[in-house]
């Protein structure tokens, strides 16, 4: 039986770059995300996602595909081939090169997808028959009996480290790139993320480690940012299966006092993994939740075509076809290109959004309002959202709510007193002196 995690708790983050703290990560799945499919595509929307105001672009795995056991037409991005080569159908290492350039141009951060854990059936790798895991009649499996479209790798070969840690030097040093997202962190051993992290460091000292996972020991030394997983599925509850809307600052503290003092997470309502949030949660939820987690400590995250209100499928089988965003369905949603906009800008123009503590405020319906304050130097901000299609009208405990002005009227707010439209959300500001 593998021992329980230690509580590490006491100990402090490992910090995160400036530029990741301040940041907004945009996921793009490079097959989906333009007309073309290919980094030429993206290239060529870098104006509009600035417009967006992100700020770090992660590109899903833009290596070559498995042919032998894929799934779907196209097959997994995450069932990779060649580590040191780019999907022809996506252009060639010079047009991500160019992407790349284009983008810091522009004042973006690029990271890629790097999926450590297993790989292709036919990938080059298997020259190496040692570099995977084997059962016992010797036959080399898979991570697990879902994931037959992939190979796992076994660390316990120092050889295969080596291999690992010198292909992720290779892509920061030749392409410029300012980190990784690195898939099903948690199912590649620790040690051999230690032993990573000062290669990558070496090669880029102010470099984004992501771990798609939730495990409080990851960021204790390896990695500055996670998933923020525990929130998703929460929010995933309250808006869909009617969990109380205080669930949310539940599992938040549950988290608070789990992870590493000052611990860092990506925050989001839609990824590549999931139903689209537009189908979970309805138009005005899906707004109402991202305004959530803009509002939120961490770093949020939008997903490829969300800021539009695409409803392009998403997670499996979508995620081994090529079903791409379909950019003109903002003519028919204008408000959420506006609503994104919006919360970027104020994440931008708020250090309190950005670097502020976070302190609960109680409310008069906390099965369907979520109310807290986000405080620094200099500004306090009330945030306040109804996660309900029923109007509210009631109150917010605030310990003085002198001072404060409703952001965007900038007229005297009525705090305590509180009015929400289905939906609805409201931000307040005060000076702090």
């Amino acid at each position: 039986m593998a021992a329980p995690p230690a509580d590490v708790s006491a100990l402090p983050a490992r910090s995160a770059p400036e530029w990741v703290r301040d940041g907004v990560i945009y996921e793009i799945n490079t097959r989906t995300f333009s007309p073309a499919g290919n980094f030429a595509g993206i290239t060529a929307k870098l104006d509009q996602l600035k417009k967006t105001g992100v700020t770090i672009l992660w590109l899903m795995p833009v290596h070559p595909s498995g042919l032998l056991n894929r799934k779907g037409t196209y097959g997994s991005p995450y069932s990779v081939r060649d580590y040191y080569a780019v999907d022809p159908a996506y252009g060639t290492k010079e047009d991500l090169k160019t992407l790349i350039r284009a983008a810091h141009a522009r004042g973006f951060k690029v990271i890629i997808d790097i999926v450590a854990n297993h790989t292709a059936w036919d990938s080059v790798m298997m020259a190496h028959p040692d570099f995977y895991k084997h059962d016992a009649q010797g036959h080399i499996i898979p991570p697990n009996p879902d994931w037959n479209d992939v190979a796992a790798l076994d660390y316990g070969n120092a050889k295969l480290r080596e291999y690992m840690m010198a292909m992720l030097e290779y892509w920061l040093r030749e392409f410029d790139l300012d980190g990784f997202r690195c898939d099903a962190a948690g199912m590649v051993p620790t040690t051999f993320w230690d032993q990573a992290r000062p290669r990558v460091e070496s090669a880029k000292p102010d470099v984004l480690m992501l771990d798609e996972w939730s495990a409080p020991e990851l960021l204790v030394q390896d990695f500055s940012l996670d998933y923020a997983w525990p929130f998703h599925n929460t929010l995933t509850e309250v808006l869909q299966s009617g969990q109380p809307a205080s669930a949310i600052r539940q599992v938040w503290e549950e988290q608070k006092a789990k992870f590493p003092r000052g611990a860092l997470h990506m925050i989001f309502s839609d990824n590549h993994d999931e139903k689209r949030a537009i189908a979970r949660f309805g138009e005005k939820g899906t707004l109402a939740a991202s305004a959530l987690v803009f509002a939120l400590e961490g770093v949020p995250m939008l997903y490829n075509g969300m800021e539009v209100g695409d409803t392009t499928e998403s997670g499996g089988p979508a995620l081994f076809e090529n079903l791409r965003v379909f950019w003109p369905i903002v003519e028919r949603r204008p408000e959420f290109p506006k609503t994104y906009e919006a919360l970027t800008r104020l994440r931008r123009d708020h250090p309190a959004l950005r670097r502020g503590d976070l302190v609960w405020l109680a409310n008069s319906d906390e099965s369907r309002i979520v109310t807290f304050a986000r405080h620094t130097a200099g500004e306090e901000i009330v945030f306040a959202v109804n996660l309900s299609n029923r109007p509210f009208q009631g109150s917010v405990s605030l310990a003085s709510h002198e001072g404060f002005v409703e952001m965007g009227k900038d007229t005297a707010a009525g705090l305590p007193a509180l009015q929400l439209d289905a939906w609805g959300w409201r931000w307040y500001r005060r000076t702090i002196r």
